[in-house]
């Protein structure tokens, strides 16, 4: 609830500033809307509501949030056009509080939650080693995981076109390959919500990495291969939103998963803030193949300890 109270307020301040300092105050305020809104809290929510049985919902949720940007690019371009980009942020402000505040409000339940099954308590288990170091070791790999992994999605997604552009491709070219991403994610979790519970989790994330790395690999080959490298790049990024939630329920349990969620966090915000101005230094450095095999690089770690993990959970199943 607090999340569309702050992104409200972020977007009106930014409708209302005129000048530089406070429009940076009205997107301060909105990031601390989207900490406290996004994915983590939605997942820490459901895992509260649902123990065990929440990869479901978790799914559901990630698909439809694969569709955000395929709906809100031409609505926000239709309300630049009708009412500029003031009165944009004012509309979703608007919608913060009329559409998303009511339904954290009213529709979700303030009490209660999972109750726990023979089959929960089991999973639970590895709470009361909290502080081992097997607990720890499994903790720093996923967040090692979803860090180069999120370093990667936030990279590709504001700097796609300018690669793109930079290997050879023109600019609707590049505009055109970008948005294959989108379906390949949600064709991606369709199909995890349809076989996901036949396996561990930690396959999910495991392939996930697995995919991201190809593609990102693939992209480094020039734009005679972009459309492939990106749908199965964008299949990758698709998984790893439901394994970034589902594994640590699996793995810890649902006990003390919105803290774990909560801990897991911290590595994806800083990825988010740090990779793209590092990324742009080494773009104006070294060119555009100096960030596509740095992508690459990152990837295939990822893909390692992924691996890791996958070992790490079986021995544990």
């Amino acid at each position: 609830c607090l999340s569309s109270i702050a992104l409200a307020l972020g977007l009106l301040i930014v409708a209302a500033s005129q000048n530089i300092a406070i429009y940076f105050v009205g997107w301060a305020i909105i990031g601390l809307g989207m900490g406290a809104g996004l994915y983590d809290a939605a997942f820490s929510t459901l895992g509260a509501l649902y123990g065990q049985n929440a990869r479901s919902a978790i799914s559901t949720v990630t698909l439809f949030g694969g569709l955000a940007s395929t709906l809100c690019w031409p609505l926000t371009a239709l309300l630049l056009e009708l009412v500029g980009w003031r009165g944009a942020c004012l509309a979703y402000a608007v919608t913060q509080l009329s559409v998303c505040l009511p339904l954290y409000a009213w529709a979700l339940p303030r009490e209660g939650g999972a109750k726990l099954t023979l089959e929960d308590e089991i999973a639970d288990k590895p709470r009361a080693g909290a502080k081992s170091s097997d607990y720890l070791w499994l903790l720093a790999l996923l967040g090692a995981v979803n860090l180069l992994i999120s370093a990667i999605g936030v990279i590709v997604s504001v700097q796609l076109v300018e690669l793109l552009q930079s290997a050879g491709a023109g600019l609707v070219a590049a505009v055109g390959l970008a948005t294959l991403i989108g379906p390949a994610q949600v064709v991606a979790r369709l199909a995890e919500r349809a076989i996901g519970g036949w396996f561990h989790p930690a396959w999910t994330l495991a392939l996930s990495s697995a995919l991201v790395a190809a593609g990102s690999g693939l992209l480094t080959s020039g734009p005679s291969f972009a459309a492939l490298a990106l749908m199965i790049y964008g299949a990758g990024a698709g998984l790893h939103s439901i394994a970034r939630g589902a594994t640590p329920l699996a793995l810890f349990g649902s006990g003390d998963y919105a803290v774990t969620i909560g801990r897991l966090a911290a590595p994806v915000f800083m990825a988010q803030a740090i990779a793209p101005v590092a990324s742009t230094l080494l773009l104006a450095s070294h060119g555009a193949n100096a960030v596509l095999y740095g992508l690459a690089g990152a990837a295939l770690v990822a893909l390692a300890l992924s691996c890791g993990i996958l070992v790490m959970a079986r021995r544990r199943s």
